[in-house]
């Protein structure tokens, strides 16, 4: 997958952009608040993800801009294609967004599209972030293979949003509605189990892939791993029942901790409250790993979940690299390179000559939003 033109005009402080890229290595230089997270964000939105830094729909407009237009060009194996959006200040919500000239109604209709993957300094804290950062990384991995994946899981939060306000209203009594109770638990049984199967399944592709690189990073001197850690289920090595066995044992935790969860006011168990445990020579990094290991572990994760797409869909993904080369020393950033050549990529950096490994490809300088 490769993007050929990227035009943007009015999305923050972004002016009369527009960059024809090479199919391999992309650098976008500039000192810091020019521009160049804003020109990755407006390219990561064409995947139909949310912003990766839960900036609002309202805010992708700059300041004495009255609309944001974003357009971009690129090809798959199969075929050229183009996305585009534009939204305008006086109507936030009507958005005009485009896949091949065709309207869609939401960012969420491009998914599965134009398939890439953004690497942040906040992804460099992956391992040793919350549980939830963790949990969101293997869902959304997941997603990009199977996008049916993130229906269930919207259904599953929603019901447990729904659980969650019925616990809330009767927390401190015991007057609740029992049958009402009982159809939650139903609903979270159901789709909780799946979700178990699917990410238990995954976890153990996504180790690996994990494990490949990370000794590749380590030249073979470390070994890692990661394990899905499930609150619900002992086990779930060849456990494939999620329609019977699973979702009667979800169903009897759930109703197992009904008084505690009235008294608590959510529901403590779940796969809302699992983790993906990751582990170095057989230690968890989030409690003994290094800053070195942490951040050697996000790159493999992050390296691992652009090679599953790859060789799901046989075509790589786009790599997008937000300043990350800064917060990385020599060794971790060869790596990084050398491993992504495959791939097209477009990095961000204060300083282009910071990027040393790079034998070809495109740079250009953003400084106040244009390309100078």
């Amino acid at each position: 997958m490769i993007i050929k033109e990227v035009s943007a005009d009015g999305y923050k402080n972004l002016e009369d952009i527009k960059l024809v890229l090479d199919p391999k290595m992309n650098i976008v230089c500039g000192e810091n608040a020019q521009g160049k997270t804003n020109l990755i964000e407006a390219v990561w939105l064409c995947s139909g993800c949310r912003s990766f830094r839960g900036t609002k729909d309202k805010n992708f407009i700059g300041f004495e801009k009255d609309t944001a237009n974003v357009k971009m060009l690129f090809s798959d194996s199969q075929r050229d294609q183009e996305i585009g959006y534009s939204i305008k200040k006086s109507s936030v919500k009507d958005k005009n967004i485009t896949l091949n000239g065709v309207k869609v109604p939401l960012f969420s209709r491009l998914f599965g599209n134009f398939r890439c993957v953004v690497f942040t300094p906040e992804d460099l804290k992956l391992t040793r972030g919350s549980p939830e950062k963790r949990r969101s990384f293997i869902d959304f991995c997941i997603a990009q293979v199977k996008p049916s994946y993130i229906n269930v899981l919207n259904t599953y939060n929603g019901v447990l949003e729904q659980r969650n306000a019925l616990l809330r209203s009767v927390s401190g009594t015991d007057i609740y509605n029992k049958d009402q109770l009982e159809v939650y638990n139903e609903q979270l049984a159901k789709t909780g189990s799946y979700i178990s199967v699917i990410r238990y399944t995954f976890s153990n592709i996504l180790n690996k892939y994990i494990d490949r690189l990370y000794s590749s990073i380590t030249n073979g001197n470390e070994k890692m791993n990661i394990y899905y850690q499930s609150t619900i289920f002992k086990e779930l090595k060849d456990e494939k029942d999620y329609k019977d066995k699973l979702f009667n044992i979800y169903m009897k935790k759930l109703i197992d901790s009904t008084e505690i969860d009235i008294k608590t006011g959510f529901t403590r168990y779940g796969i809302h409250r699992d983790e993906l445990g990751t582990y170095i020579n057989g230690l968890p990094v989030r409690e003994f790993g290094s800053q070195g290991q942490a951040r050697s572990a996000a790159l493999a994760m992050k390296l691992a979940q652009a090679e599953i797409i790859r060789d799901q869909y046989k075509e790589a993904p786009v790599m997008l690299l937000d300043d990350v080369l800064s917060e990385l020393d020599p060794m971790r950033k060869r790596f990084i390179l050398n491993n992504i050549k495959n791939m097209q990529v477009i990095i961000t950096c204060c300083d282009s000559r910071s990027v040393t490994e790079m034998a070809s490809g495109k740079i250009f300088e953003i400084k106040k939003g244009r390309i100078v």
